[in-house]
């Protein structure tokens, strides 16, 4: 008789040893598992940056050219045109066409100009003309008064007339003009149009013009102007004693004639 025995040590060991060689494979998986997770999160995180990075790209961006085009020196615009002169009347409220002839000799008009979106008002300063074009002033478009004021530098005197939107942008408009001008879209070479205005009368109440008007003409002598075609019996050839200003609030450039009795 043949007695089979098992020595116990050998098969605790081998099955020590297949309970081994399980465990790597459970341990391999799971570190696999927890490198796509991390790689995952890793690629999440990335994602997220980069939309963060862009995003403040776009509103550091934004704001530097809204300051740059809309808030350089402190919402002051700096601009200037070439214009042709031309031998043209404006009438108001009528649209101008203009063919431009080559022989005109270019000249070029500088002004600054603030516009103030919220209150409805241009403030516009004229320097010195480099041709002796026109007197240095400073203008106040009031659209919410419909008023323009004129502030003859070299004289000290304030002239105010009703406003002529046929030749002054409303606010919106003219930033955009100015904001196209500033980024190179719009380059103007545009031409000159006269109008002729004559002193009526002396305004005291200066006060009664609004806030902008008082304090360009606040402690200055203070007139109120009509256009000089609609004066009845007044001659195109009387002498009289007139000064020029030469503006732009459009694509064109005006000269605004104020003559004095």
């Amino acid at each position: 008789m043949v007695k089979v025995s098992f020595n116990s040590a050998l098969v605790q060991k081998d099955v020590k040893k297949d309970a081994e060689s399980l465990i790597p494979e459970q341990d391999e998986d799971a570190e696999a598992a927890l490198q796509v997770r991390h790689q995952s999160r890793c690629w999440c995180w990335c994602m997220c940056l980069g939309l963060v990075l862009m995003l403040s790209g776009v509103v550091v961006g934004g704001a530097y050219l809204y300051r740059y085009y809309i808030l350089e020196e402190g919402q002051v615009f700096v601009c200037g045109v070439n214009y042709r002169e031309e031998d043209f009347m404006m009438q108001e409220e009528d649209e101008v066409e203009v063919e431009l002839p080559n022989q005109f000799q270019l000249r070029q008009l500088e002004e600054r100009i603030r516009v103030l979106e919220r209150e409805q008002v241009e403030l516009i300063n004229v320097p010195v003309p480099e041709f002796d074009d026109g007197d240095p002033a400073d203008i106040v478009h009031d659209f919410h008064r419909r008023l323009t004021a004129y502030l003859d530098l070299s004289l000290n005197k304030c002239y105010v007339i009703p406003l002529n939107t046929s030749i002054v942008l409303p606010p919106r408009d003219f930033v955009e003009l100015l904001v196209n001008v500033k980024a190179g879209t719009y380059l103007p070479q545009t031409y000159l149009v006269h109008e002729e205005m004559m002193v009526t009368e002396r305004l005291e109440h200066v006060d009664q013009l609004g806030y902008f008007i008082y304090n360009l003409c606040r402690g200055k002598e203070t007139y109120k102007l009509q256009r000089r075609d609609r004066i009845l019996g007044l001659q195109k050839r009387e002498a009289l004693n007139c000064h020029k200003i030469r503006h732009f609030e459009s694509k064109f450039v005006v000269e605004t004639l104020i003559c004095e009795p």
